[in-house]
């Protein structure tokens, strides 16, 4: 879970982007050409469909001889078969190291020698393959379609599967011995249980990966009905359409819509305390919260800027860090997936504070959810965001992220023309509604990484002028790095 893949404006200190009502607008075939839609706005989004239903999403921008293209598909690590996690991510690493006929150093001097970029990921959600190119004819036409190539029709040679398996596996046992590696893979774990969404690849399901595997999972996923075509670069609208259809020409149509189970939330606190040999305590603290869609995402957005995602003017970090000196660092953010993605917060400090620090992060979140912020609180947490929103679209490949993410979760056209509006428009209320429906204190996983030593939580509601919740369950004493259970 949390693999890499472009991202856009975090909701805090994470890469969120919301979205209000959902009114993408279909495109209109006119005597055979493609007519896009056009959001009346200051970043003008063009939008049209190929011929083979792949959703493309374009901007304009002559500043720069330059064109950035992203191609998300419907294949993140969501769809890794039980036992072969990292099945999407080998796939999508997979695609350049052998294409068409050309091994993976001719496509890696492909696009070189034309001065084009080209990289990619998979996420819990989608893949992606990105492409940074100039605009200039000759440079543009090989590596559009170079990329063209890779995305259609990778070969997956055995042996460099079989390289990059083991270069997966040595880089997954080292992480493993990283203390905060093992905290997010066993929040994730609690916090989903057998969902996908709390799934990571581990050295034996990888080792589990054949070619077979790898070919279906390609072409299974990467088919033109999930294609999100992103552009945004020194070429007219007729060159990015002619672009479009040359990427995803070759790609199947694909079938229905692929789902997977709901995320059920743990019904009560669950604590997890690992002991590990680090000079501090790595703590998590989460539950699943928010999917993309949720009309609430904005009074969460500006409410975690006041409880976590506003770094020192935030109030974790006033009551952490400035007025007792627990820890260098906290934050709290939303992650919002296409299904309830988590509500986190983080933090490390010395072993022998570990209990005082969960002590203070535990009281502050309940007197949040009691109290809310306050209206000088709100009005500092809607001028900061607003005031910092050009920072989230000031380059081309900001820009591309938030067409991808627009593209991938169907938002609107003029999502971000409307987005320092939504902010403002937040009120006291409506923060204190949308927390309480989405932060359930009395159900919040916890995981320590470093202390291994276990303390009864207190109840997350036990503030002074608060009804008391149940006592958590205290969880046992570890032993030889043991997971709590």
């Amino acid at each position: 879970m949390r693999s890499t893949v472009p991202t856009v404006p975090p909701m805090s200190v994470t890469r969120c982007l919301g979205r209000g009502v959902v009114r993408l607008l279909a495109a209109c075939v006119v005597l055979g050409a493609l007519t896009p839609v056009v959001a009346n706005a200051a970043l003008p989004i063009q939008h049209w469909t190929t011929a083979n239903g792949a959703r493309v999403y374009f901007v304009r921008a002559d500043a720069i001889p330059m064109l950035d293209v992203s191609l998300d598909f419907d294949a993140g690590s969501r769809f890794d078969p039980p036992g072969r996690e990292g099945l999407a991510a080998l796939t999508n690493a997979m695609l350049a190291r052998g294409a068409a006929g050309l091994d993976e150093s001719t496509i890696s001097e492909g696009f070189a020698r034309v001065g084009a970029q080209r990289s990619g990921g998979a996420g819990d959600d989608r893949a992606s393959v990105t492409l940074r190119t100039l605009a200039s004819e000759s440079e543009l036409d090989e590596a559009i379609g170079l990329l063209a190539r890779v995305v259609s029709r990778p070969d997956f040679p055995a042996a460099v599967l079989a390289r990059e398996k083991e270069r997966t596996i040595q880089a997954l046992r080292e992480a493993g011995t990283k203390p905060e590696t093992i905290a997010q893979r066993t929040l994730d774990r609690a916090m989903y249980g057998s969902h996908p969404y709390g799934a990571h690849a581990e050295p034996a399901s990888v080792t589990a990966i054949g070619r077979d595997d790898v070919a279906a999972f390609h072409r299974d996923h990467y088919d033109a009905r999930s294609a999100v075509v992103s552009m945004i670069g020194a070429v007219s609208r007729e060159r990015a359409q002619a672009i479009a259809e040359q990427l995803t020409r070759e790609l199947p149509a694909g079938g229905a819509p692929r789902t997977i189970g709901p995320v059920v939330p743990p019904a009560q606190a669950i604590e997890r305390r690992i002991e590990h040999p680090a000079t501090q305590s790595h703590i998590l603290i989460g539950q699943p919260a928010l999917a993309r869609g949720d009309p609430e995402f904005f009074a969460l957005l500006v409410g975690n800027y006041v409880l976590g995602g506003g770094g020192f003017v935030s109030r974790l970090y006033d009551e952490v860090r400035e007025k007792r000196g627990l820890a260098y660092s906290v934050y709290s953010y939303f992650s919002p997936m296409l299904q309830p993605g988590p509500f986190t917060i983080g933090l490390q400090t010395q072993r022998g504070q570990t209990a005082v620090a969960l002590a203070v992060v535990r009281e502050t979140l309940a007197r949040f959810l009691r109290d809310g912020p306050t209206e000088a609180e709100l009005q500092a947490a809607r001028a900061n965001l607003v005031g910092g929103f050009a920072l989230r679209i000031d380059s081309n490949r900001k820009i591309l992220g938030n067409l991808a993410t627009i593209g991938f979760y169907r938002l609107p056209l003029d999502y971000l023309d409307h987005w320092t509006a939504r902010v403002e428009a937040v009120t006291l209320a409506q923060i204190r509604t949308a927390f309480a429906r989405h932060v359930n204190a009395d159900a919040l996983v916890t995981v320590v990484v470093g202390d291994g030593e276990a303390v009864a939580a207190p109840p997350a509601s036990a503030t002074p002028g608060a009804s008391a919740a149940p006592d958590a369950p205290a969880a046992p004493a570890t032993t030889g790095g043991r997971v709590v259970r």
